[in-house]
């Protein structure tokens, strides 16, 4: 008599997944996710765990379909519960991914740090931004390695302290206008002296009298704290402020690096300034004689002049600005509060990890 043959069915195979591993009470522990949705899971970009998850099942063995012991679970999270479980390996555990893979990854997040201490330092003596060349060969230098499990900003900031030990290397300061009533000027005055901060404008006039300064990042929390006590205002103008200009190589460069200089400008508060300042039409009052060969635009509520340039108007970041305002039902705004707003708006986001 033949023997039929017996399929093995005690044994759920996965392949093509995501591994997180977590190793606890000397037992290793392993979940099954979809690739490419836990490092969304923990950026906080994917909300829904069942996106993430390819089951709600915790493994000691995942590639050979292995479960992991009840007795185990217990002994090592104190409950059996496998979603709970699941959840804290998510978020704990080791993404398991392949060499070439975690190298790639590992590059990619290098690169991305050395953008962004690019863009928050300027050398002391020049007021300009190194190059990216040569912020990644200090970072070797410090011999810094990427954390795969911490915010590209985070570790940034860290790179810079570790930097100013060793090489001439500054944060760069933050443009701020600072309004307060006529009788505390003088007191704001007093303490931008003791912060050594720079003063590029002021404005005397009237009962609000305010002053464009640039201070470093790390005073920002106390400035704001100071604008509440005195009853003022504080406005953003610009995260970092470079001086225009190539990028500055000093002495730690060699004649690769000084071949391969860059020449991008940094992109500043003063060249944006400078761009809208360029586009702004006046809003004055003029003869009637200027008045007939005027025209006006409605969506920024403004007198433009004649027919040229009302056709460059229309071109203008300010017009665009106030057009998707206009969208979304929000009144116009004038050429400097649409300058202020557009660049609130790139760098809101960035002030909670920006100060230390």
């Amino acid at each position: 008599m033949s023997k039929s043959l017996v399929q093995p069915i005690g044994q759920k195979r996965l392949t093509n997944v995501a591994i997180v591993r977590l190793k606890k009470h000397g037992i290793r522990f392993e979940i099954a996710c979809y690739k490419n949705k836990v490092l969304s899971w923990r950026s906080g970009v994917e909300k829904d765990l069942d996106e993430v998850l390819q089951s709600h099942t915790v493994y000691a063995n995942v590639s050979k379909g292995i479960l992991a012991k009840s007795k185990d679970l217990i002994a090592a999270f104190g409950t059996d519960d496998q979603s709970k479980i699941c959840l804290e390996i998510l978020e704990k555990g080791e993404l398991q991914v392949a060499g070439k893979e975690r190298e790639s990854q590992l590059s990619s997040q290098f690169r991305d740090i050395a953008t962004i201490v690019m863009q928050k330092t300027i050398n002391p003596e020049t007021q300009r931004p190194y190059t990216i060349s040569m912020i990644e060969r200090l970072m070797h230098e410090i011999h810094f390695a990427v954390d795969p499990h911490t915010s590209s900003k985070k570790q940034a900031l860290e790179v810079i302290r570790e930097l100013q030990k060793h090489f001439p290397i500054k944060r760069s300061p933050m443009r701020l206008r600072l309004i307060v009533p006529e009788k505390n000027f003088s007191v704001l005055m007093d303490k931008l002296d003791g912060w050594n901060a720079r003063i590029v404008s002021k404005d005397e006039s009237g009962n609000q009298q305010s002053v464009v300064c640039e201070i470093q990042p790390g005073l920002f929390r106390d400035c704001d704290v100071l604008m509440r006590n005195l009853q003022g205002r504080l406005e953003l103008l610009a995260v970092s402020v470079h001086l225009e200009g190539d990028a500055h190589v000093d002495e730690y460069d060699d004649a690769e690096d000084l071949r391969s200089k860059s020449t991008k400008e940094s992109d500043s508060m003063v060249q944006i300034s400078e761009r809208l300042q360029k586009q702004k039409i006046s809003t004055e009052t003029r003869s009637d004689q200027e008045q007939a060969k005027q025209n006006r635009c409605s969506t920024c509520d403004a007198v433009v002049g004649d027919a040229q340039q009302y056709r460059e108007h229309f071109k203008s970041e300010w017009h665009k600005h106030n057009l998707r305002r206009k969208t979304r039902q929000l009144p116009p705004l004038t050429a400097e509060e649409c300058l202020a707003d557009m660049e609130v708006g790139h760098v809101e986001a960035d002030l909670k990890e920006y100060s230390f």
